[in-house]
């Protein structure tokens, strides 16, 4: 079987004699549409066509490109994603579209995120290692955070670049800088809740999302203080106003001499 692009139709015309009078077996032709970019026109440079080396680069998974890229001008049923062992076995030429299909790279973004998450989370992180270290190298401290964060953080991002960056409030890098909203969260009276609920976290034993989130529950409740009132703050000192998810488990990933010593390290200015 030769199987290519529909701009080489008029090329089996000219090669088929060729066969005939060598010889040989003529092979099946079949000719598919060509991709086409988001305006409907052939897909070219103009578009940003890359290599598959720069879809690596970008942050794509294998797994992903070939799922997408099998999609792209052949379906089966209403299934969107297919392993490479379902491709194998479901693929027919049968199954490939008439019209062209158009590359689009938001779908190939959610196809990689659904295989980000799909991912086993030490895999994930050697992936992720060259874009956490594009800086600086990796602390063992930091490590120890973002391995420990990986399972809970693994569907912040649709490439790896983005992934990396929803890691960033885990890294060594007291004290931390404030953006304008997290600022404004540490107020004097939020500073004052602060100091009084690291008290209460300072005698934990068992340092795990559900024995902090029972403390901070009970911190309101015996202050008649809602949560907001609490986690603002709370959220503002750990991560500087990065974009993190439920605050216990941030405490738990961040260990608890780094989390306590974040919000001491406010509490303290406020002091000064």
């Amino acid at each position: 079987h030769v199987i290519r692009g529909d701009d080489h139709l008029r090329n089996a015309f000219r090669q088929i004699p060729i066969y005939e009078a060598m010889g040989w077996d003529i092979p099946k032709f079949a000719h598919v549409s060509l991709i086409h970019g988001p305006d409907g026109a052939k897909l070219s440079k103009r578009h940003g066509a890359l290599s598959t080396l720069a879809y690596r680069e970008m942050g794509y998974l294998p797994e992903a490109m070939k799922a997408y890229l099998l999609r792209l001008g052949w379906s089966h049923g209403d299934q969107e994603i297919f392993t490479e062992a379902e491709a194998t076995a479901l693929f027919d030429v049968e199954g490939i579209n008439k019209a062209p299909a158009r590359l689009d790279l938001e779908k190939l973004g959610q196809i990689n995120s659904h295989f980000m998450r799909a991912t086993d989370d030490a895999r994930l992180f050697d992936l992720l290692l060259p874009y956490l270290e594009s800086n600086a190298p990796m602390s063992e401290a930091e490590t120890v955070r973002i391995r420990a964060a990986m399972a809970g953080l693994k569907d912040r991002g649709t490439t790896l670049p983005e992934l990396a960056e929803a890691f960033a409030f885990l890294r060594d890098i007291r004290p931390i800088q404030m953006n304008k909203k997290a600022r404004k969260s540490l107020s004097e009276e939020g500073l004052d809740r602060l100091a009084g609920l690291r008290d209460e976290l300072q005698q934990l034993r068992q340092w795990t999302a559900e024995t902090i989130s029972h403390v901070i529950s009970s911190y309101c409740a015996d202050h008649d203080l809602s949560m907001g009132q609490v986690g603002q703050p709370l959220r503002a000192a750990l991560t500087g106003g990065l974009p993190a998810p439920d605050i216990a488990p941030v405490l738990e990933w961040l260990g608890q001499d780094e989390a306590l010593g974040r919000i001491e390290d406010q509490t303290a200015k406020a002091r000064d």
